[in-house]
Parts: C-alpha cells; sequence; structure tokens
C-alpha cells in the first residue's frame, strides 16, 4: 500500500496548499477498498467531500493539483469524484450539475448527475476513511434496485458493444483479447456485474473471478483460472498454449454471463 499512502499524501498536501479547507471528507472506494489493489494495473479511486458545492474558482485550482499530482505519480492514477456530504446522502444520477470528476489526472466539469452508483455502494460498504468520519458515520445512499439497473443498462451499453468489437480479431479489442489485458478485463469485468445482480453486493475483479469459479459451469473453470492468475500476476506459464484458444473462451464466457445475468430477477 506503499503506492496508495505516498500518492494520498501528496495529494492532500496539494489540494490543502491550493484550497485550504474545501476538502473535508476523503474516502478511497474502488480496489482499495475491496482489498484489490493491484498496481501498476489498479487506479486509486477516491470520493472527496466539500462543505458545498464546487465553485469555479475552484475548479482551476484543482485541475492544477490533479494535474501535478499526475506529474509526479506516474501510475496508478488518482481518479475519482467530488461531492457535497448532501449528495452523498442522495441519489448521485440525481445530482445538479456543477460537480467534478477526475480521470487519468485530468479534471473535468461533470453534468447531471456524479458518477455511477457503484462508487456510493462501495464507500458505504468497504470505504476507507483518509479523511473526515468513518464511512459508518456518514449517510451514504444506497438502493439495491437502482443499483441493479444501472447494472443491467452497464451490460448492454458498456459490455454488449465492447464483446461486439473484441469479437472482430481486426480490431483493436479484438486484438487485445489476444494478450493477458482483454480476457481478464472482460471476463472479471461482466462477472462483477453478474455479482451485483445476484447478490446486491459489490465485489472486486479478483472477488469476481472466485465467485465464478463456483457459480458457472465447470466446462469456463479454465478461461476463469486463468483471469484470475492474470489479475494475480502470475509470472508462471499460462494456462492456455494458444492465445487465440483463450480469446475464444473469453468471448464466449462474456457472452453466456451477459446473457445469465440478465435473467436474474
Amino acid at each position: 500500500m506503499q503506492y496508495v499512502d505516498a500518492i494520498v499524501a501528496d495529494y492532500l498536501a496539494a489540494v490543502d496548499a491550493a484550497v485550504p479547507h474545501l476538502v473535508e471528507g476523503l474516502y478511497l472506494v474502488g480496489s482499495v477498498a475491496l482489498d484489490d489493489f493491484r498496481p501498476p494495473a489498479s487506479d486509486i479511486d477516491f470520493l472527496a467531500v466539500t462543505a458545498q458545492p464546487l465553485r469555479p474558482a475552484h475548479l482551476d485550482r484543482l485541475a492544477d493539483v490533479h494535474t501535478g499530482v499526475a506529474t509526479r505519480n506516474r501510475r496508478p492514477f488518482f481518479d475519482g469524484a467530488y461531492v457535497t456530504w448532501r449528495e452523498l446522502a442522495e441519489d448521485p444520477a440525481r445530482a445538479a450539475p456543477g460537480g467534478a470528476v477526475v480521470h487519468e489526472g485530468r479534471l473535468r466539469v461533470s453534468g447531471n448527475g456524479r458518477t455511477d452508483p457503484v462508487a456510493w455502494h462501495t464507500l458505504a460498504g468497504h470505504g476507507v476513511a483518509v479523511r473526515g468520519p468513518d464511512r459508518t458515520a456518514v449517510p451514504v445512499w444506497t438502493d439495491r434496485a437502482a443499483l441493479a439497473a444501472w447494472t443491467r443498462r452497464n451490460l448492454d451499453g458498456y459490455w454488449r458493444p465492447w464483446l461486439r468489437r473484441s469479437s472482430r480479431l481486426l480490431s483493436r479489442p479484438g486484438l487485445a483479447c489476444v494478450a493477458d489485458w482483454g480476457p481478464a478485463w472482460g471476463v472479471l469485468g461482466v462477472s462483477r456485474l453478474h455479482y451485483t445482480l445476484a447478490t446486491g453486493g459489490i465485489t472486486s475483479k479478483y472477488g469476481a473471478g472466485c465467485y465464478a469459479r463456483d457459480t458457472f459451469d465447470p466446462r469456463w473453470r479454465r478461461i476463469v483460472d486463468e483471469c484470475l492468475r492474470i489479475r494475480r500476476g502470475d509470472a508462471g506459464p499460462p494456462g492456455y498454449r494458444n492465445p487465440l484458444a483463450r480469446r475464444r473462451e473469453a468471448l464466449g464466457f462474456i457472452s453466456m454471463a451477459i446473457e445469465e445475468a440478465h435473467s436474474i430477477d
């Protein structure tokens, strides 16, 4: 966790110098909170909490802060969103415009809604408090039905198109599925969404792989185990001699898991 501690300390020092007293709470979500932080692949995901909505002058200074953090710390990225305490207690999809999100060191003003509900649910169940009260003392909105609805939209809006593109070998995502990254991203990513629909909870990529291994037909265990190996960063021999065979199995699993997820009530 030395990466996390160093980058978080760098950010807090920079933001406190640039905009004193603005950030009242800082919570880590994502892989850090879910005990699956694996640099350099993992990012550090955060929710920074302010008392009042950001003003235009804040945005310029915060943009400089995050540019500086990204320049001094090339990886992992420090990604997240700025929210108010009040917004944490409400559906993030209904938040008024004017907040800010950070992706790979670049800050942009968000439109209506702050971020997906996964961050809110992760904070409520697993969030790590760096500044501010413990997550258990913070009123955080959660709604299983809304989380499930978002999950289904994500399956159709992101993963189905991703699967179609990846099925074309001579495309960027298609070639990525010949390498390690694509199979692990797809198999573990879709498994996370299946887990959420089946249980109402949030899990990590690695946790999703373990869930998939125990949940789906044993014929899929080989590809799931391979993706877990990739996620762990094991340097041992791959589970497939032929990367095209691995790609084929991964795409087959992803297609199956999407359909299975939509059958969950």
